[in-house]
């Protein structure tokens, strides 16, 4: 176990001194790197306003607002309305009833290795039985698909509510599928009267290079899930959709979906800063090209592949015994990496959109010695 004192940036610090550079931003948070100076500042003069207020709406809270506007002003027209948590499982679980709510339907539709949260709801619509039989009973009426398979789709009925998907697998080992899997997706979910869930928890705010992935297919999903690197290392998460859809849970019940803490005046104001650091530094900007550098430099005859969208990169070993020694010799080396929870035998690099091109060659260098050392 690591002991961390103090992390800022690209690296982490623990006590002893030894300095670590973290190539999976905390599992997809760390967007902008630790204790970016602009988001702490948005954080300690938020704190010295006022914490929670109330959570039924009496007042306004304007870094609620403020965020909420921000947020729309990224997206398409429709999607408008936005639902501030505290989580991704929160958000899938809102999402999950405001689908079941709006169609009258029950059916939610997800895909095989697939990863939307640890809450039971969540976990139903989970893509990996390992991970859910323990904890069965779960929420029933559910299906799951083979991820990128167009033949499949064909199963998403009259019957259908929604279909949750993530535009690249996150937990699955990095994999997307193609704009038509995605274009023929987005038509069967309309002719069939389903809602389509965009799970932008890993992917969203820039990892791929553009500020949501679903950018890159050419459709707009009806529902769109957020969390992990909108906060810039606070606790938030949200579900966006249409002012018509989400008008579903104003009324029978009046309170359709509440959250005491969601939507924090904290985490508010840090998602904020985030997002406007994101646009107005242009990190997305160089996202590709670092992409491309990792792909260049990471060449070993060890390597079985590199799966990559933007700065989700996955890269595949023999198996989850020969990448254990890589992490553990790459963490003796300095850098801190990980694995994927349904593709144990691909390392994970995930590192905050701030890294530079020379601290990308530096971690590389430091890969290609570990993998070294492990065959010795």
């Amino acid at each position: 176990m690591l002991e961390i004192e103090k992390a800022e940036g690209l690296y982490m610090y623990q006590k002893n001194g030894k300095e670590l550079m973290d190539l999976i931003s905390g599992i997809g948070v760390s967007t902008i790197g630790h204790r970016h100076p602009g988001v702490v500042q948005a954080i300690k003069d938020q704190v010295d306003r006022h914490l929670h207020l109330m959570v039924y709406g009496e007042f306004i809270s304007s870094p609620q607002v403020k965020l909420a506007k921000a947020l729309s002003d990224t997206l398409p027209n429709q999607l408008n309305n936005v639902f501030l948590v505290n989580s991704g499982s929160e958000a899938t679980e809102g999402a999950i009833k405001l689908a079941k709510r709006h169609t009258g339907k029950t059916e939610i539709i997800s895909f095989q290795n697939a990863y939307h949260g640890s809450t039971a709801g969540a976990l139903s619509v989970c893509g990996n039985e390992d991970l859910k039989n323990s904890f069965r009973p779960l929420i029933p009426g559910n299906k799951i698909l083979r991820f990128g398979n167009i033949e499949d789709l064909s199963q998403i009925s009259e019957n259908t509510a929604a279909v949750i998907i993530e535009p690249v697998q996150g937990e699955g080992g990095i994999r997307t599928a193609s704009s038509e899997y995605f274009q023929e997706l987005r038509k069967i979910c309309n002719q069939q009267g389903a809602l389509l869930i965009f799970d932008e928890i890993q992917t969203g705010y820039g990892r791929t290079g553009k500020f949501w992935a679903f950018e890159h297919f050419g459709i707009v999903p009806d529902i769109l899930l957020c969390a992990k690197g909108m906060g810039g290392g606070m606790p938030i998460g949200a579900f966006i959709s249409s002012k018509e859809i989400m008008y579903s849970l104003t009324h029978n019940p009046i309170l359709g979906h509440i959250t005491t803490f969601g939507g924090h005046p904290v985490s508010c104001v840090a998602a904020l800063e985030t997002l406007n650091i994101i646009l107005d530094e242009n990190l997305m900007e160089g996202v590709a090209e670092k992409e491309a550098l990792f792909h260049n430099l990471l060449q070993h005859d060890r390597i079985k592949e590199i799966r990559s969208k933007g700065l989700m990169i996955a890269v595949e070993f023999e198996s989850f015994e020969v990448l254990e020694k890589i992490i553990k010799n790459l963490l003796d080396l300095g850098v801190l990496s990980d694995w994927f929870l349904f593709c144990d035998n691909s390392m994970r690099i995930a590192p905050p959109l701030i890294i530079s091109n020379e601290e990308i060659k530096k971690a590389c260098n430091k890969i290609l010695q570990a993998i070294d050392l492990s065959y010795q």
